[in-house]
């Protein structure tokens, strides 16, 4: 897998964790299945994908109101996120990504910029040992509207003191190049582990 870059330069990078930094999906996917089977509550592999970049509290909810069910979102999610940390010690991150931060670290300033809370976010960074090389991270928590909304990659330009269009961000998901896109910033998408075991597939 090559990452082709835009034509900078570029005063800052935003990346998304979860997919895009590290290979987080798979482990994601397992805890969610893991914890919504107790719900009897389906969710496809391909609909988690579809879905990357959402907060947990808006899948739960989202789910609720699709198979009629009262799942207590914050009960759930809270369990669900405690099977991902049981999973950490599996966590890889993506190359592709990382040789990107280690050729511009110290040269332009980091954030990460993620549809999961901070937490989540920190317990990943620091298990690949990543953690140190972000000046800032923006969680869920932190705004009010969700990707593909434009408001955490704003945030995060703001929190940085750069421009949005001198901002390159990172994203493996639709809905967070439409994110990156709304805010005025210039993007690359990593493919998620579906489309890359699908080409493995084909170069086979």
């Amino acid at each position: 897998m090559i990452l082709k870059l835009p034509a900078g330069p570029f005063r800052a990078y935003l990346f998304d964790c979860d997919g895009t930094i590290v290979d987080s999906m798979p482990l994601h996917y397992v805890a969610w299945k893991t914890t919504l089977d107790e719900w009897n509550c389906p969710f496809p592999e391909s609909l988690f994908y579809e879905w990357g970049g959402k907060p947990v509290d808006e899948i739960l909810s989202t789910l609720n109101t699709m198979h009629g069910l009262a799942m207590p979102v914050a009960a759930v999610a809270k369990r669900k996120e405690g099977r991902y940390f049981e999973l950490l010690h599996q966590l890889k991150t993506i190359p592709e990504v990382v040789e990107h931060i280690d050729l511009q670290y110290g040269r332009i300033p980091f954030a990460v910029v993620s549809g999961g809370r901070r937490n989540s976010v920190v317990q990943s960074l620091t298990v690949t040992h990543l953690i140190d090389k972000f000046e800032t991270i923006v969680g869920a928590e932190d705004y009010r509207n969700s990707k593909p909304a434009p408001d955490a990659f704003l945030l995060a330009a703001e929190r940085l003191g750069v421009e949005p269009s001198a901002c390159l961000v990172f994203e493996d998901t639709d809905l967070g190049i439409q994110a990156a896109t709304a805010a005025g910033m210039a993007s690359v998408r990593v493919p998620s582990p579906m489309e890359r075991r699908a080409a493995d597939l084909r170069n086979q």
